[in-house]
């Protein structure tokens, strides 16, 4: 008869239930650990990843003034005011265009990670400056936690001020669930 053990209907379903469950709480827990040694191997973050969406360029404006203050770190600009608009007002604050990656592949918050996430990864950066208005630091907080904290790469908040009020309970919780999504099977939803 050997190791067989034959299972009960009832039994195999709940294997069925439980092992999924393992997988994903697991996937869940390495993230805080792979945060964690993220910020221990780079303590100080290594480039600056600007979150588009403002139509009258506040972010462009302190991303610039703030990365005067680092002139080795790159700069990410993902989405955002047209190219031309984005490279004057870092111009005027005495950036070069060498220091720019511009990104208009992002569609929303979600993509504005998932799509950077291989050139992050290629130009080996662990640890970013995360720079978005007052009333988006906590959805986008929410999803690098996962995006980037999935693959290793931590960051650390800067919020632009604004008057805009706070954004719902219910549309971070959407894009939580949407980078969940994405962790586990590279899809992000945006097309809904």
């Amino acid at each position: 008869m050997g190791i067989w053990v034959k299972l009960s209907k009832r039994q195999f379903t709940q294997y069925l239930i439980l092992a999924p469950a393992i997988v994903i709480l697991t996937m869940l827990l390495l993230i805080p650990i792979r945060l964690a040694i993220a910020f221990h191997q780079t303590s100080q973050p290594q480039a600056i990843l600007m979150l588009g969406g403002t139509a009258l360029g506040e972010r462009e404006i302190f991303t610039a003034e703030f990365a005067r203050w680092y002139p080795s770190l790159e700069i990410w600009v993902s989405s955002g005011l047209s190219p031309n608009k984005t490279r004057q007002i870092f111009r005027a604050s005495g950036i070069p265009d060498s220091r720019l990656h511009l990104d208009y592949r992002a569609i929303d918050t979600v993509t504005n990670f998932t799509t950077l996430v291989p050139d992050f990864k290629q130009h080996r950066i662990q640890h970013l400056y995360l720079i978005t208005s007052r009333e988006h630091i906590p959805r986008a907080k929410a999803i690098a936690t996962i995006v980037l904290g999935s693959q290793g790469i931590a960051f650390t908040p800067l919020a632009v001020p604004s008057d805009q009020p706070e954004e719902s309970i219910s549309t971070i919780v959407r894009d939580i669930l949407r980078s969940l999504v994405w962790m586990f099977t590279g899809y992000t939803g945006a097309t809904i």
